[in-house]
């Protein structure tokens, strides 16, 4: 087979070893809805979803786009959780679909949308519960539960709202002992009690809820079953959500031991080999100099596919299973590493971005330490471009 010059290599065997993993951890009858939003964190979100339909009750996209790309290899049920614009409407329910609702206006364009299609449409409704992101405030909740009522072409089967403060990947002391810190989220999850019982009174009942992603679910949820809906996002690809969780189930040496195992590797070929003499520039804005006789390997991804520019002069990539240290500014199309101390390099030699390689392995969590954000936003970024290459 033929290998591309730059390409995400995706593990079909750790990914299906993360599921059932949570599969396990949560309570027998559980329900899934797996996220592939973000071109599925930017692992490819058709090749993500043709491997995980066996085991995926739902999926959860974004929008419509992701919505028309999913059905090419899916039926599974599927919830929209981003905004579907008044023009998308009719094409998003005649895909089959999950609506979220953003407004009394979008409520009233689903429903006479579907109307006209002679469909009813099933919705979910986000609250929000201190997040201060989408979702409804307490006090709105009546008048949509009685236009909801009202409608003959919508059905609510379920509601949702996101934890603020349970997840952050960045490796900081501030970070750790923030999301450890859960006073915030059980105000939360009292505030989202409050309108699952206002729901309830005006008659819906049984709905689908859903609170959790995989933070939720690993120090919240566990066994417990406490919604039947979990929203398993970052930990399905092998990425912890935060530093304390992964410290929590890593010294835990009976049951709630927990083993992910990353789905994505990141690589490429080097393209060039040179020497430059001492005190040679390096990139745009002379922002590195050589100190001695330099052996450079020129690298064909830059910015544009995914390496973050403040990875200059500190990222670093493998080579013949060595790291090696970026040189100068990251381009737009390529980057420079020193292989000074490789003595049998060679043109087209493989090139880990991100991953393993003989001993050595570099994680989405410590480039995003370096650059100061979390690992969702590392795998997110690489270029949809790529070629994603199921192993």
């Amino acid at each position: 087979m033929k290998t591309p010059l730059a390409y995400v290599e995706l593990s079909k065997e750790n990914l299906v070893h993360n599921i059932k993993q949570f599969k396990n951890l949560a309570k027998k009858g559980t329900k899934f809805s797996i996220v592939v939003k973000g071109n599925a964190y930017g692992h490819g979100q058709n090749e993500i979803i043709k491997i995980l339909n066996p085991y995926a009750d739902y999926f959860f996209v974004d929008g419509m786009e992701e919505l028309k790309l999913l059905r090419q290899v899916s039926k599974n049920k599927t919830l929209v959780l981003g905004y579907v614009q008044r023009e998308d409407l009719s094409q998003a329910i005649k895909l089959g679909c999950v609506l979220a609702v953003f407004s009394v206006e979008q409520l009233s364009a689903i429903s006479a949308t579907a109307k006209s299609l002679n469909i009813i449409q099933e919705i979910h409704l986000p609250v929000d519960a201190l997040l201060g992101r989408e979702g409804f405030q307490f006090n709105e909740l009546i008048e949509l539960f009685k236009k909801i009522k009202n409608s003959e072409s919508i059905r609510l089967s379920g509601t949702y709202a996101h934890f603020a403060n349970i997840e952050d990947a960045r490796l900081t002391e501030e970070s750790f002992f923030r999301t450890k810190n859960s006073t915030h989220a059980y105000k939360q999850i009292d505030r989202y009690a409050q309108a699952l019982e206002l729901a309830e009174n005006f008659g819906f009942k049984n709905l689908q809820t859903h609170l959790s992603s995989t933070a939720g679910l690993l120090a919240y949820e566990k066994g417990k079953g406490i919604h039947p809906i979990i929203r398993l996002g970052i930990g399905v690809y092998g990425m912890w959500p935060s530093t304390y969780l992964k410290s929590k189930y890593n010294q835990n040496k009976k049951n709630l031991q927990l083993i992910l195992k990353p789905v994505l590797s990141w690589k490429t070929k080097i393209a060039q080999l040179k020497v430059l003499p001492a005190l040679h520039p390096i990139g745009y804005g002379l922002t590195y100099r050589t100190k001695k006789e330099t052996k450079i390997a020129i690298i064909p991804q830059g910015y544009s596919d995914g390496v973050d520019r403040g990875l200059s002069n500190k990222g670093e990539v493998l080579i013949a299973g060595t790291r090696c240290r970026i040189l100068g500014r990251v381009s737009m199309n390529m980057c420079v590493v020193d292989v000074s101390h490789l003595k049998n390099v060679r043109i087209e030699d493989e090139v880990v971005i991100i991953g393993s390689q003989g001993k050595q392995e570099i994680t989405a969590e410590e480039v995003a330490e370096k650059i100061d954000t979390i690992n969702y936003e590392i795998t997110t970024r690489i270029s949809s471009l790529l070629p994603r290459v199921v192993k």
